[in-house]
């Protein structure tokens, strides 16, 4: 029998029989009551304590000690000694995980799951155990990783093998779902803000006159745009527009929308510094990508940066301006875990999804709604600070519903195009949080997918379309848009 399993027999012996010596002697030791020791000794009062610290304020710090990542994209030995790492990550969070549904286990059919005998579970054997596992596992990847990195620190730049696209798109998957983390931890898998042109190289080309910004969303990259059947966006407004430059954004998409925002705002800022003979500057984001596009405009304004008096046109697919309804679902389930006896610590598998992911619950794109909070979370919605958008630029709202139906449906509003609601795509609210945009401005495509905003052919047209007419047609007097496909199937 396992000294664990040991323990809790002889544990529920002594709440039965009448004062057991020995089982009183084996309690005593493993809860000895010990007033010197700290509140922190807790494993999870740390992990808590360490989740409490915004990583992007983290990454800051490092940058003004010189510590700040290279602005390069990930490499083949960059994915390698990231992957080391997130495996061992990985497997101690687990561990982390499997530790305290034990624990409230053994303790709370004792009655003893209370801040005393918590505070001394570290000294016990079973803790001890798993603190072991936990060493083990932050050594191995530790080593493992700084074999990789020498590795890498002693190849030629030249001859550093870029990655295929698949594991590119594998790499901003993992972004998405923990982008923070990685920051935090500092992990090779955490990629930079770069502009990629629309050969898929990293934008070193002089620029002049137009250009045309594609901002991809949660969890996409830069090669997200691009399609197997059909040429993408970039291409079709390289063809409508040969004079136009289209650019395509890459970042990670884990970290705060506010943070993105900010960063994205500097680098058009860098931008029309290194390239002055840029005439106008056009942004359409997908999904997340219009959240960090509407930050950046916010923030450059706020700063009164000049590169935003460039900006002739916005454009927004499916973006969630007032949250998204998966995120606020997958919070509410998550609170509702925390509050079952035994599986309260299931809760924590939700606290390593990204601070990015919190924050499409409110689309939360100004640091306001949640540098106050204690935790990675964010401000509620009542609660969340305006950010209205800037005089001057042509703005226009795309929306889909998965449902071909009659577009005054509640059903179909609500379900929007199965992660965002029409409503929230048209930054439609109150008055005070209400993104005012008029109606000709607006178009909603049913029986189009969220990811399929930008693949769609007849999205493309209207993107298109927007851009040719550059803001000379008067769209405030039309009415909304609403675009149906020739079949009246159920699109799903």
């Amino acid at each position: 029998m396992s000294r664990s399993n040991l323990f809790y027999n002889d544990s529920v012996s002594d709440d039965i029989a009448n004062h057991n010596t020995n089982n009183q002697h084996e309690l005593a030791a493993h809860f000895a009551s010990d007033n010197t020791v700290p509140l922190h000794s807790d494993l999870y009062e740390q992990i808590d304590q360490l989740e409490a610290i915004d990583v992007d304020d983290l990454v800051k710090l490092l940058a003004d000690d010189g510590n700040e990542t290279a602005l390069t994209p990930v490499s083949m030995t960059d994915f390698f000694e990231g992957l080391a790492q997130l495996a061992t990550m990985g497997v101690v969070e687990v561990t982390d995980i499997v530790e305290a549904i034990h624990r409230e286990v053994i303790l709370r059919p004792l009655g003893r799951f209370n801040e005393r005998h918590l505070l001394n579970w570290p000294r016990g054997i079973t803790a001890r155990i798993y603190g072991t596992i936990r060493h083990v596992m932050l050594t191995v990847g530790k080593n493992l990783a700084s074999v990789l990195r020498l590795y890498k620190n002693t190849l030629n730049q030249k001859t550093t093998q870029p990655l295929p696209d698949t594991l590119k798109k594998l790499v901003n998957v993992l972004n998405g779902v923990m982008g923070d983390h990685l920051v935090n931890h500092q992990n090779a898998l955490a990629i930079p803000m770069v502009l990629y042109d629309i050969k898929g190289n990293l934008q070193c080309q002089a620029l002049s006159g137009r250009i045309v910004i594609l901002c991809h969303g949660l969890c996409m990259s830069h090669l997200s745009w691009q399609s197997q059947e059909h040429k993408g966006l970039g291409d079709a407004i390289s063809q409508s527009q040969p004079d136009t430059t289209v650019l395509y954004l890459d970042y990670n998409t884990g970290r705060r929308i506010s943070r993105s925002g900010r960063d994205f705002s500097q680098l058009l800022q860098d931008l029309v510094d290194s390239h002055p003979d840029i005439s106008q500057i056009d942004l359409v984001g997908h999904s997340m990508g219009g959240l960090v596009s509407r930050s950046a405009l916010f923030y450059a304004e706020q700063e009164h940066l000049d590169w935003i008096m460039r900006v002739g046109n916005l454009i927004t697919l499916g973006a969630p301006h007032h949250g998204a309804v998966l995120e606020r679902i997958g919070n509410h389930v998550q609170d509702v875990i925390a509050k079952l006896p035994f599986a309260g610590s299931l809760a924590k598998l939700g606290d390593m999804r990204s601070a990015g992911i919190i924050d499409l619950r409110h689309g939360s794109i100004r640091d306001a709604d949640w540098s106050a909070l204690e935790g990675r979370s964010v401000l509620p919605q009542d609660f969340r600070h305006p950010a209205g958008l800037p005089s001057g630029i042509k703005t226009y709202f795309v929306a889909s519903a998965l449902i071909e139906t009659h577009y005054e449906s509640k059903m179909t509003s609500f379900l929007g195009d199965g992660l965002v609601s029409v409503a929230s795509a048209l930054g439609e609210d109150d008055e005070e949080h209400a993104l005012f945009v008029p109606d000709g401005h607006k178009a909603v495509f049913y029986g189009v997918s969220h990811v399929n905003l930008i693949h769609s052919r007849r999205v493309r047209e209207q993107v298109v379309e927007w851009l040719l007419d550059n803001g000379q047609s008067d769209y405030a007097d039309k009415l909304r848009i609403y675009s149906y496909p020739k079949s009246l199937a159920l699109a799903l």
